[in-house]
């Protein structure tokens, strides 16, 4: 006898899956194919949203492949978001500019309480350029997903 899942995943649904991310070329970001599967709390924020909304209205065994273009995924590169950071602004967030090279992730507290993060662009004695924007920002993606369960 053969269990037939027909529900669909919405949020708050645990969602096991096998998914895999990658650059237009194909070059792969994430994947769980060939490997053990991830299981997803849907709204926890455990995927991005944009990835979130497409796994939405799913149903169990379904297998699909999505092509998102720069602004159906992490959005545009925005030129706004490459900003100069004193030294002094690194040494208050406890980071000395001595300890990171060109390409580094680094982390800020927010006001608010929240942490963000910027890839260092580079550095001098003035100070820092970050690019504050999500590192796929700009980017064409490929999201294949396959839903083995939905609870």
């Amino acid at each position: 006898m053969t269990l037939i899942n027909l529900s669909e995943v919405k949020q708050g649904s645990h969602v096991t899956l096998h998914y895999r991310l990658s650059l237009a070329d194909g070059a792969d970001i994430v994947n769980t194919f060939g490997d053990r599967p991830a299981t997803l709390l849907l709204g926890a924020g455990q995927i991005a949203p944009p990835l979130e909304a497409i796994l939405l209205r799913m149903k169990a065994g379904s297998h699909s492949t999505f092509r998102l273009m720069p602004e159906q995924a992490f959005g545009v590169r925005n030129p706004e978001l490459i900003q100069k950071v004193t030294l002094a602004a690194l040494r208050d967030h406890g980071v000395s500019s001595d300890e990171f090279v060109p390409g580094d992730l680094i982390e800020f507290n927010a006001p608010s309480g929240g942490r963000y993060a910027g890839v260092l662009k580079e550095i001098d004695a003035s100070g820092a350029l970050f690019d504050f924007n999500h590192p796929l920002a700009g980017q064409a993606l490929s999201f294949e997903v396959q839903i083995i369960g939905i609870l």
